[in-house]
């Protein structure tokens, strides 16, 4: 094949390598759209999921001021007195530290707990 014709070579007064790069260059154009029109749709989607991630962050914001204003101690203090009719605890409630053993003998276990041995180990399957 001669490869030199391909330049030379015409069909109805125009040469064939025109019209291949002309081919080409419409293919090209053609696939450059349809990526960029994708593009675009993706691009969207992008910015909606970041405008939910800012709302979200938002949320988080407020919700974490609501919980710091709930758990004030002074407001919780005055719920536990007005709603409650809670009172600070007296000293004369306090025991010291040599009788905590006798009142836990007198009061014993709520619950009745398993002896160790019965307990399965870490990690192992009963």
């Amino acid at each position: 094949m001669n490869f030199g014709g391909i330049f030379s070579r015409r069909v109805r007064g125009v040469r064939v390598i025109n019209l291949w790069g002309g081919g080409l260059l419409l293919v090209l154009v053609i696939g450059l759209y349809l990526l960029k029109s994708l593009g675009g749709g993706e691009r969207a989607d992008i910015a909606r999921a970041e405008d939910q991630i800012a709302d979200e962050q938002n949320r988080i914001r407020l919700l974490n001021a609501e919980v710091a204003y709930l758990e004030q101690p002074t407001r919780l203090a005055r719920l536990s007195e007005d709603f409650l009719k809670l009172q600070p605890m007296s000293g004369a409630r306090e025991a010291p530290v040599t009788s905590l053993q006798d009142i836990a003998q007198r009061h014993g276990p709520t619950e009745a707990a398993p002896p160790a041995s019965a307990a399965p180990a870490v990690g192992e399957a009963r």
